[in-house]
């Protein structure tokens, strides 16, 4: 099956959320093609929680699964963490004091 480029997969997911007046901002640029994906949900009450994408071996589905939540200063450093390991990280920074984050919507699975 052909893979989506990450940064098409990045600029479709950005559209989502601004369809649904939820504010959206990339802080780190990733690789183009191949880079892996990580969205930060800031509720802005001072906690947060990030997601990072994974593959089940077993079933071969692929989630999105919570990476880091809490104190958003906490979060930020467990983001740069994974960012010192990855250069090529796409980061997005998503806004909602409601907790909106849309992955868990038909058509964001893949990536």
């Amino acid at each position: 099956m052909t893979r989506l480029t990450a940064e098409f997969w990045v600029q479709a997911y950005l559209a989502r959320l601004r369809l649904m007046g939820i504010p959206a901002f990339v802080t780190s640029h990733g690789d183009d093609t191949a880079g892996a994906v990580l969205v930060k949900l800031n509720t802005l009450d001072g906690q947060a929680r990030a997601f990072h994408r994974t593959y089940d071996l077993m079933s071969g589905a692929r989630k999105w699964d919570g990476l880091s939540a809490g104190p958003e200063a906490e979060v930020d450093t467990s983001i740069l963490r994974q960012r010192s390991f990855d250069p090529d990280l796409w980061v997005i920074e998503v806004e909602d004091r409601a907790g909106r984050h849309l992955l868990d919507e038909p058509g964001l699975e893949k990536s």
